[in-house]
């Protein structure tokens, strides 16, 4: 089974409401069997297009599945309204890690 990270690049328009949900994204995560990797809010880009000034967060899965679980559980939806009120997001991607080699 392949490990699956998720890449996140927001810039924050409303502190207020983002940490509305940060407050319920960990226990989510959690639930879910995702790890929290890292966040940058000064990314260094090398080249191609600009990402949004603002957070660049990873975190990691098990497997798609869980993290397909983790994306569409409906408390994760609703506490994602306060991530879409309170930054542009210019994109969450799945990013699926080659199987381990025999």
């Amino acid at each position: 089974m392949s490990k699956v990270y998720m890449i996140a690049n927001v810039r924050i328009e409303d502190a207020d409401e983002y940490r509305k949900y940060e407050k319920g994204f960990f226990p989510i995560l959690k639930r879910h069997g995702g790890r929290f990797l890292a966040y940058d809010d000064n990314v260094q880009h090398f080249e191609g297009s600009t990402p949004l000034e603002g957070r660049t967060v990873m975190f990691e899965f098990d497997s798609e599945q869980a993290a397909r679980d983790w994306y569409s559980d409906p408390e994760y939806q609703a506490i994602s309204e306060f991530r879409r009120t309170g930054t542009r997001l210019n994109f969450l991607a799945m990013v699926t890690a080659p199987p381990p080699r025999s």
